[in-house]
């Protein structure tokens, strides 16, 4: 049997578990399973208990849960040795004003990022030109520590030309698109005014999905939005490694529906490739 969690993925049996926690009754039927599909924003302890009690579990996010938030990423990055920018991550203000005072001056020149360790797609990242910009994302970070939300990281500034590289992982399928801002702005998001583009430098974008592909079979990551740089000081550059959003955008995907295709194609071909059947 194939248990689905996932809304529109019809499985041989389908159970919802949006809202509440996963109980007995999940539980039972998850061991009956000879696979479980589970949606994008199943939370952590419907995951655990897929995985103890099925050998078959789509998507894997045991790096997910592992190396929650971007600090942990960049601890992630490391450990594989895959290219990022250098980074130091501070798991509250205090650990930083206590070896650098207010000012970044011992890390990094400026201009530097900042990044929070919460958010995704270019949401609490900042570029940070200026002491006066510094002392800004300081006092951000101390708001913040007030409500509970704490840990921040600097890096190393690339210059990228305002444009980022995400590579969509769906299983066995790569799909790459540059997200571009003009003017070489900081953000290439789409959220901030970016916009899509599937033809330039498709060498760069190769590049940029076998580095991918070579990281997602050392994670097992097989279902995620991650995105790269290319620094335009290098006539040959290798990409760097910024960020993984298991939540991801799908307008580069073509919207909505082309998003549910691709994922779909993907279920079955990771449903095939185990020797199951519907």
């Amino acid at each position: 049997m194939i248990l689905s969690f996932h809304p529109i993925y019809e499985g041989n049996k389908n159970i919802i578990c949006a809202g509440r926690k996963p109980d007995a009754s999940d539980l039972k039927e998850i061991r009956k399973a000879k696979a479980v599909i589970l949606p994008q924003g199943c939370s952590e302890e419907l995951y655990r208990m897929a995985v103890e009690h099925c050998p078959h579990v789509f998507p894997n996010y045991h790096t997910r849960f592992l190396y929650p938030g971007k600090l942990n990423q960049a601890s992630l990055f490391s450990f594989h040795k895959v290219l990022f920018p250098g980074t130091r991550t501070f798991s509250h203000l205090e650990s930083f004003l206590k070896d650098n005072g207010e000012s970044p001056g011992k890390l990094f020149d400026f201009p530097f990022v900042f990044k929070f360790d919460w958010g995704g797609e270019g949401d609490f990242v900042f570029l940070v030109r200026s002491q006066t910009d510094f002392a800004g994302v300081l006092h951000r970070a101390e708001k913040y520590e007030k409500t509970g939300q704490k840990g921040f990281l600097l890096q190393k500034f690339i210059p990228c030309g305002g444009r980022s590289l995400r590579v969509v992982v769906i299983h066995d399928q790569l799909i790459s698109y540059w997200r571009t801002n003009q003017g070489n702005a900081f953000y290439g998001n789409l959220k901030n005014g970016g916009v899509i583009d599937f033809d330039s430098d498709p060498d760069l974008q190769e590049a940029g999905k076998e580095a991918v592909k070579s990281f997602c079979a050392q994670t097992n990551i097989n279902l995620a939005g991650l995105d790269l740089i290319f620094s335009q000081e290098e006539k040959d550059p290798t990409p760097f490694f910024i960020e993984i959003n298991y939540f991801f955008g799908r307008r580069g995907l073509g919207g909505s529906e082309s998003y549910y295709s691709l994922l779909i194609r993907g279920i079955e071909s990771w449903i095939k490739t185990r020797g199951l059947n519907l």
